[in-house]
């Protein structure tokens, strides 16, 4: 597997993968891990209590969609279930600033519109249905997670209004 700096190099290499092959869905199984933290991350520096709730519920879906990733990795390798090794399961570094710019949240709104498109176009390009199947999932799910992130924003926006 491609070594990455950090979780935002990792997930730029992710955009450039055309066909999910074993090593790019291991790519993709740690990125999806890392996303947890990611999201939990901003969460605890957002400072506001609904702004995180809604985060966290993205972190916990971003767990979920390494699950799926390990069970596309299962069928793609022949195997009932998916063993992740160390290196899969260790999670990028995550730079993040220690107050969250509301200027970033736009960004990761287009990352999971981007993340969705890239779901529907690897599972385009598979034949097993169950892959498809898992694969289309995580991709409507990354849409909600921007749409949640646009929540957040609107949160963001109303509280510095009245405060």
């Amino acid at each position: 597997m491609q070594d990455h700096a950090d979780f935002f190099s990792a997930v730029t290499a992710l955009g450039s993968i055309q066909e999910l092959d074993v090593e790019s869905a291991r790519l993709l199984y740690r990125v999806e891990c890392s996303g947890e933290d990611f999201y939990n991350l901003i969460a605890d520096r957002i400072g506001n209590a609904e702004a995180a709730d809604l985060l966290r519920k993205n972190a916990r879906e971003e767990r979920g969609h390494a699950e799926r990733v390990g069970k596309v990795l299962a069928i793609k390798l022949g195997q009932a279930k998916y063993e992740p090794t160390a290196e899969d399961t260790a999670k990028y570094a995550i730079p993040l600033p220690d107050e969250i710019p509301v200027e970033l949240l736009p960004v990761i709104v287009q990352g999971e519109i981007d993340g969705d498109r890239g779901y529907q176009q690897w599972a385009d390009r598979e034949s097993d249905p169950e892959v498809q199947r898992l694969l289309r999932l995580n991709g409507r799910e990354e849409t909600l997670h921007g749409e949640r992130v646009s929540a957040v924003m609107q949160i963001l926006t109303a509280a510095k209004a009245v405060g």
